[in-house]
């Protein structure tokens, strides 16, 4: 007998216990309903008699002094009826009985003769000892009309004992409730036989699948018991927290790869509905932290390209690849992925995932790619053409005479120095694009020296034109830099100055410490302001740009590149800071290089 049998024969035996104790509870809880009712009922009987004979003639009764207990009183109340009335005066005294004629003790020491005495009905149960007979009694005040209790009357009724009365049903009552507890027993005892082997079952299954989920020798033989069951769902129960605990790791990593791509990531079902969306993807199509529940894909890009892939890799059912462009305040370029989900139950697709690989830069740098090419093609060709020309004709004409000759050759040399020019301008140019500030050492320099540098670089030029170059810088004003490029930087800025200005006029060049706003950081200024012709407005966006130029002939023939201003560009941004102009057309110009201190430990401003 197993353990689950054993506890199911003691709950049958508690039962039976507890039917016994149930019945035994019954009958006591019968007893005093019994008594209750009987005293209800004599209750409401003598009220009644009371009321037959009248309250006016009882307290008359007990208004008259009478010596002689009982003479005189002469009540309607038959000495063989089923109620006994009893008439006791405030001492105790019975006055009148209807069934005793004579010898009543006194009955001040009764229960209910006391309480109808202060006034209050009360009902008592007990043996008579008058007549020797189970009595119950309900006693009544009688009030005079000082509204006192003058004396009492009580009721009294013969009733057999509760046992006495049930006692005709008490055997087939007992001999009903013991074929009825031996028909729970044994229903008890079939439902356990049932119970058993459902639970068997129930430790088959849990034993197999603990078996299918882990080592088959490890999984004991079914035994019908709750601790078999128990070692074997808790098996179960283990091996089936590990597995969730490995999927969810699996799915937390996942997770951090979804949000960790630079790629946008779409996963939808059959209908396109959305169930999955990395932060990229919101980021792309500002979803912010909407919630895609019931979203399609249509609603959430309001790209009917992207619908349309997603429709073919799904009606397909083989991976595509194309590329999109869209239009969202800038141009924006994606290769788009799409592969179709195999559904779980069947051969048929459950859905799709899209992955949108952003090539905006990439397409950005072919088209400069392409521009550069063009650019210094056309750069090129000109002084090409011009040194090819001339040579040519001093190689079919070399009789020329000696001025010709000495005027093609200057041709030839300026062309060349245009080409030598550019060829250096992309040369440092590219070498910026490279990271080419490493071949420097960035240190604090002194702002002072380097502007100096600069301007004694470009003092031919000054002279030639009679611009006079006017300095503003403290001498303790030092930074941390690449002092080369800086040097650079300046030259270019400086040389456009002095090309762009017309003769014996002034530049001021000038470097000093400003607060940004908002943020309230310090920057370095370099500032180089002229009165030159100046840039119209339209231009101002473009001009650090390559190869761009407001006036292209204006420009070759002062000699410039079209890439001095790039540079300089490029040097701001490798100081982590930016270049910017002021100009209008007829006014001048104002190029200034902001770099931001916080960056660099600078930085020390003496005055002088």
């Amino acid at each position: 007998m197993t353990l689950f049998k054993k506890n199911l024969l003691a709950l049958g035996l508690a039962a039976l216990g507890f039917s016994a104790a149930l019945l035994v509870l019954v009958l006591v809880f019968m007893n005093s309903l019994y008594y209750e009712t009987n005293a209800a009922g004599l209750s409401s009987a003598a009220k009644t008699l009371m009321a037959a004979i009248g309250e006016d003639r009882i307290t008359e009764i007990f208004a008259v002094d009478r010596n002689v207990p009982g003479a005189g009183i002469d009540l309607p109340v038959s000495a063989a009826g089923d109620y006994r009335l009893t008439l006791i005066a405030p001492d105790g005294e019975v006055l009148w009985d209807s069934h005793v004629a004579s010898g009543m003790v006194n009955h001040i020491d009764r229960s209910e003769i006391r309480a109808a005495l202060e006034g209050r009905e009360e009902s008592a149960w007990r043996d008579s000892i008058s007549t020797g007979m189970r009595q119950i009694y309900f006693a009544l005040p009688v009030f005079g009309a000082d509204n006192q209790s003058i004396g009492v009357f009580r009721l009294s009724a013969m009733v057999p004992k509760f046992a006495a009365r049930i006692a005709p049903v008490i055997l087939p009552l007992l001999i009903s409730a013991g074929l009825l507890a031996i028909a729970a027993f044994w229903m008890i005892v079939s439902f356990s036989r049932s119970l058993s082997t459902s639970l068997a079952r129930l430790v088959n299954i849990a034993q197999t699948g603990a078996s299918l989920l882990s080592d088959p020798e490890a999984v004991e033989s079914a035994v019908l018991d709750f601790p078999s069951l128990e070692r074997a769902l808790r098996a179960l129960t283990w091996e089936l927290n590990f597995r969730f605990d490995k999927a969810k790791a699996e799915g937390s990593r996942l997770e951090a790869i979804l949000n960790g791509m630079s790629d946008a990531v779409f996963a939808m079902d059959s209908s396109l509905v959305l169930h999955l969306v990395n932060p990229r993807a919101r980021e792309i199509f500002n979803l912010g932290n909407r919630d895609i529940e019931n979203l399609s894909l249509l609603e959430a890009t309001r790209s009917t390209e992207l619908e349309e892939a997603a429709n073919k890799a799904l009606s397909g059912g083989s991976p595509l690849e194309m590329e999109l462009t869209f239009h969202a305040g800038t141009e924006q370029y994606f290769q788009v992925f799409a592969a179709p989900l195999p559904a779980a139950n069947n051969g048929s697709f459950g859905g799709v995932v899209l992955v949108l690989q952003e090539i905006t830069k990439l397409v950005r740098l072919e088209r400069i790619r392409k521009d550069f090419v063009a650019n210094v093609s056309h750069e090129l060709r000109t002084p090409i053409q011009l040194i090819k020309g001339f040579s040519e004709t001093l190689m079919d004409d070399p009789d020329s005479g000696k001025e010709q000759i000495i005027h093609f050759i200057e041709i030839i040399h300026k062309n060349a120095g245009i080409m030598e020019n550019l060829t250096n301008d992309l040369l440092t140019l590219a070498g910026l694009e490279n990271g080419g500030a490493k071949a420097y050492d960035m240190k604090e320099v002194n702002l002072a020296f380097l502007i100096d540098e600069a301007v004694s670089s470009v003092e031919p030029q000054a002279k030639r034109k009679q611009t006079e170059i006017i300095v503003s810088c403290h001498d303790g004003l030092k930074a941390n830099l690449y002092g080369p490029l800086i040097i650079q930087a300046l030259i270019n800025l400086i040389d456009n100055g002095i090309k762009y200005s017309p003769n014996k006029s002034k530049l001021w060049v000038s470097a000093y410490q400003e607060n940004s706003q908002p943020s309230g950081s310090v920057e370095l200024v370099l500032e180089v302001r002229d009165k030159g012709i100046g840039i119209p407005g339209e231009h101002l966006e473009r001009i650090f740009e390559r190869f761009y130029r407001v006036d292209r002939a204006r420009s070759r023939e002062a000699g410039g590149t079209g890439l001095g201003l790039s540079i300089v560009r490029h040097i701001a941004l490798l100081h982590r800071g930016k270049a910017e102009v002021e100009s209008h057309a007829g006014e001048g110009s104002i190029f200034r290089i902001r770099i931001p201190l916080n960056h660099h430990p600078l930085i020390q401003n003496q005055d002088s």
